[in-house]
């Protein structure tokens, strides 16, 4: 006889905590939107010890707090360990790596694959050869063992079909969005200031952590060859500070921009949109990106952006940004003198940004996954199988 159960679909909320992440923002996101895409499955979330509170509050769903890090050995080597996973018809891995012990079928979401190519735009550090080893066992085993292999940009698919070209088969793209949260809003030179911008400075913005793919110090650089001796616009970083915040700030004393360069710490989502709200331009010249959420996120907020002409940075912006090359600063320097010098760019910036914006939808993203989802238990016993909607 059939299993007329609810189909039980786990997914794997740890990364929502009090540090923010884009992973963290997609996964938000599918908590959000899937239960009721789906109210005759049920979900079990997977929460994280630190997690404020229940993440949802919809009926079919259940969450289970797993004292286990996403990121620790415990979820590498054997996550059935640290949560009973008994019943669960199919997981979800949003975050890069596949957990050790799971019997039932899996998708795992990989972003980017910079740990198996270029692990020192990672972490370059003593502790990035540990990583190294931790993230490079965990995606290579989502790579052979997921039933699906999603990827948030085509340009991640694309990488990865480059470096493991048997897995092309099982790759799906699934394009992040950005959350409305994200919008325009009046300039406030009073929040700004709280914020810890100088009352009335223009600015140029940079939002992402500290790791080298973010290419900080070429940004910094090319910031003071295209403005140094402009000096009322100002470059404001949102990032943790760490060993190579320090580095940037002894980088902008040797360059002569010390005073006109803030870093800040991770900021209130309210303060980074009206961050968004009063840059001149957010600049983001990674290396690589999985998606580039800063670049969404600003051009929602009706900021102006400057971005790579590489990896998924152009996918993201889709025609709404002025494209650099990352590795050179002339090319960085010139953008940010046009861009900050012309008015007239920077309205049709906003506004081909704020269209843009609007295409790139949460909701999709979910709808993307739920499909998904059916089409792996569709593969599986019959008596186990999503329903169709009509």
């Amino acid at each position: 006889m059939p299993d007329s159960r609810p189909i039980n679909i786990a997914l794997d909320c740890r990364y929502l905590g009090p540090r923010p992440s884009g992973i963290g923002e997609m996964v938000a996101a599918l908590v959000a939107h899937l239960p009721g895409m789906a109210p005759d499955c049920r979900f079990t979330l997977l929460r994280a010890a630190d997690a404020a509170g229940p993440l949802s509050g919809a009926a079919n769903v259940r969450e289970v707090v797993v004292r286990a890090a996403a990121n620790g050995p415990v979820t590498l080597a054997r996550l059935p360990l640290a949560v009973d996973l008994t019943g669960i018809d199919l997981f979800h891995a949003p975050a890069n790596i596949l957990p050790g012990g799971l019997r039932m079928p899996s998708i795992t979401t990989v972003h980017d694959i910079m740990w198996l190519t270029h692990p020192k735009w990672c972490n370059p550090s003593l502790w990035g050869r540990v990583e190294r080893v931790f993230y490079g066992h965990g995606i290579t085993r989502a790579l052979g063992r997921s039933a699906r292999i999603a990827t948030v940009s085509a340009a991640t698919r694309d990488a990865i079909a480059a470096h493991a070209p048997h897995v092309a088969g099982r790759l799906a793209v699934i394009p992040s969005g950005v959350a409305a949260d994200f919008t325009p809003v009046p300039r406030d030179p009073a929040a700004l200031a709280r914020i810890g911008v100088p009352k009335g400075r223009r600015f140029v913005l940079m939002v992402g952590q500290g790791a080298p793919y973010k290419n900080h110090a070429m940004a910094l650089r090319a910031f003071a060859a295209a403005l140094g001796s402009r000096a009322g616009i100002d470059l404001v970083l949102v990032r943790r500070r760490g060993a190579s915040g320090a580095g940037l700030e002894r980088l902008a004393h040797r360059l002569g921009v010390a005073g006109r360069v803030h870093i800040l710490p991770a900021v209130a989502r309210a303060d980074l949109v009206q961050l968004y709200a009063g840059a001149e331009v957010l600049l983001h010249p990674s290396l690589c990106e999985g998606f580039g959420h800063p670049v969404a996120e600003a051009m929602a907020c009706g900021c102006p952006v400057i971005t790579s002409d590489v990896s998924a940075m152009p996918e993201v912006a889709g025609g709404a940004a002025v494209l650099v090359d990352p590795g050179d600063i002339g090319d960085i320097a010139a953008a940010l003198m046009r861009v900050t010098g012309d008015m007239t760019l920077r309205a049709a910036l906003r506004q081909r940004g704020l269209a843009r914006a609007a295409m790139l939808d949460w909701q999709a993203c979910a709808a993307g996954y739920l499909a998904l989802y059916r089409s792996v238990l569709a593969e599986q016993s019959p008596a186990v199988r999503l329903p169709v909607p009509a």
